[in-house]
């Protein structure tokens, strides 16, 4: 197997289409927020010292806040307490998130930059229950941009389909990974009162 370089990559791909390179802000557009305000669901890609990580984030209205055009806020959910994307954007603030509506075959897509603050004011104006989050993503937009529709329509990801029959359960994996010494059947049952008990 050999590795391309940059230049064999121009060989072998065509020149990007003008809707490809012109569908680019640097800001959100009316369109782009009317997407944004409808994502409950996105994915942050983050880069650190030790590698690059993507988080799944989900609330049960937007997963973001759009504080102006070029701002975003994203509070950070009770989650496993590995803090992954926080460490990673506490050392290098490059972040890159892509935004899904169940339905819609589009992606947007935002590249940034990103810093952590657990102001009390912010933090307090996410409040779920009372329970606001320890703290907040406050992400500024680089660059905005929908994704070509062919990746969700190949995979036909909102499909009525269910695919997930027979997968692994997370407390198999755990059991598999550790001689069964953390998980099994015990973690299974027990995950979703725990998850409901700390979903905020």
């Amino acid at each position: 197997m050999r590795w391309l370089d940059t230049d064999e990559l121009a060989q072998i791909y065509s020149d990007p289409v003008p809707a490809a390179l012109r569908k680019v802000a640097d800001r959100l557009t009316d369109a782009y927020r009317a997407f944004i305000d409808r994502a409950r669901f996105c994915v942050l890609s983050t880069v650190g010292p030790e590698g690059t990580d993507a988080s799944p984030r989900g609330d049960e209205g937007p997963v973001v806040r759009v504080l102006d055009p070029v701002t975003l806020a994203m509070p950070d959910w009770h989650g496993n307490n590995r803090i992954d994307s926080l460490q990673n954007i506490a050392r290098d603030d490059r972040v890159s998130l892509m935004f899904f509506v169940r339905g819609s075959q589009n992606v947007v897509r935002i590249n940034g930059r990103a810093r952590i603050t657990d102001d009390d004011a912010l933090c307090q104006s996410f409040a779920h229950d009372g329970k606001p989050p320890r703290t907040v993503i406050v992400v500024k937009i680089g660059e905005v941009y929908f994704q070509c529709a062919r990746a969700v329509m190949r995979s036909a990801l909102w499909s009525g389909d269910d695919d997930s029959d027979g997968l692994p359960t997370p407390g198999e994996i755990l059991a598999g990974m550790t001689d069964g010494e953390v998980g099994g059947t015990a973690y299974d049952r027990e995950w979703p009162v725990r998850a409901a008990t700390s979903m905020w």
